[in-house]
């Protein structure tokens, strides 16, 4: 029978289970918090991004939620520099064009800071002078550091990023580092 977990990445992590980094200078890894054999990653999370990972060992699966082709949506809670003005936002739910192309429409709310958010190490900058909100984005492809690139495309970059939903699976309450059966 086909295993599944949900994890909740904390930020600085690697969506990887090894570093093939720098012997130097080793990079945390889910293999830190996630001690369960056979199980892999479906799709990835940035390093500077925070939440929510799938990881089985049903490689249909994995594939079916890593491969754009199948347009399984992604929803991440975003912070970002600025109040965006509806434009801005309009520009997302039509789809923006990126160096490598058109992005998909993205379904677009601004919301009040996520519940039960817990506190980012390190902190977000903060700027006195500049204002910061909070939208929830979902889209259903997954190109390289997306969402940052689509908020930046419209003048307002990411400050933090958290996935919150994969399909149908949910953060729920898993704190950072924590980790549940599907």
């Amino acid at each position: 029978m086909a295993r599944t977990l949900l994890f909740n990445k904390p930020y600085g992590v690697l969506s990887q289970f090894t570093d093939k980094g720098s012997a130097d200078s080793p990079r945390a890894t889910l293999s830190d918090h996630v001690e369960v054999a056979g199980v892999y990653p479906a799709g990835r999370l940035d390093r500077d991004s925070e939440g929510l990972m799938v990881l089985t060992d049903d490689g249909r699966l994995q594939a079916r939620i890593a491969n754009p082709k199948h347009k399984m949506p992604k929803t991440y809670w975003v912070q970002v520099e600025g109040l965006p003005e509806d434009a801005a936002l309009e520009a997302l739910r039509r789809g923006v064009t990126l160096k490598d192309g058109p992005t998909r429409p993205a379904h677009v709310v601004r919301i009040d800071s996520p519940p039960a958010l817990w506190d980012r190490d390190p902190p977000i900058r903060v700027r006195q002078s500049v204002p910061d909100c909070w939208l929830e984005i979902t889209i259903s492809e997954g190109r390289n550091r997306q969402v940052r690139r689509m908020t930046a495309h419209v003048g307002h970059p990411t400050l933090r990023l958290i996935r919150a939903r994969i399909g149908h699976w949910h953060l729920g309450g898993l704190r950072p580092g924590q980790w549940r059966d599907a």
